[in-house]
């Protein structure tokens, strides 16, 4: 843009939206409505954005990280899920040892709900040679309670991995900057 510098257009953007986090959560259209920002620059942007996350995702659990809570994966999953605008259903596969092995966002909803299908969880965790899964979506509205819908589904897929005998160690809700565990909150 004339007159003004990368910098100058990078810092405006950042000011207006509050922080980077914020700024990182924007669309490709959202991004195109700042002056100075056409659809190649937001595309960039779009694409640098989601490589940082999963960088700093990989980062904590390619390193052979343990689970042994679900506070370990809430640590994990918190910087990549807390600020997603769609609801998303992921299966984390596990070895023998704990340790993710796969993970896999299998649903991709609207603002208030994702489709689950108990072949696709499964499937994952046979491809995979799973020992355990742990289920794990998040809830755009920072809400972390569990919905009806969550509970029921989540004892079909609890019923399915003992038949299947892949049991199901958790599922974990992440909203916002924080997460509900149906284990700890004993509806598993």
């Amino acid at each position: 843009m004339k007159g003004k510098s990368v910098l100058a257009i990078a810092q405006e953007m950042i000011n207006k939206e509050g922080n980077l986090a914020v700024l990182s959560s924007k669309s490709h259209a959202a991004l195109i409505k700042t002056n100075g920002i056409g659809k190649d620059k937001a595309a960039t942007l779009v694409a640098a954005f989601e490589l940082a996350k999963r960088i700093l995702h990989q980062q904590k659990w390619l390193f052979d990280k343990k689970i042994t809570s679900p506070a370990d994966v809430a640590e994990i999953y918190i910087p990549l899920l807390k600020n997603e605008v769609k609801e998303q259903f992921w299966v984390l596969c596990l070895n023998n040892s704990n340790k993710i092995i796969r993970q896999e966002a299998i649903s991709i909803g609207n603002l208030n709900s994702s489709v689950v299908h108990q072949r696709e969880v499964f499937k994952v965790a046979i491809d995979n040679n799973a020992a355990s899964l742990i289920l794990m979506h998040n809830h755009p509205s920072g809400n972390p309670e569990p919905s009806n819908e969550d509970i029921v589904i989540t004892k079909k897929l609890v019923e399915a991995g003992k038949i299947m005998d892949i049991p199901i160690f958790d599922h974990i809700i992440i909203a916002g900057n924080n997460y509900t565990s149906f284990v700890e909150r004993r509806l598993i």
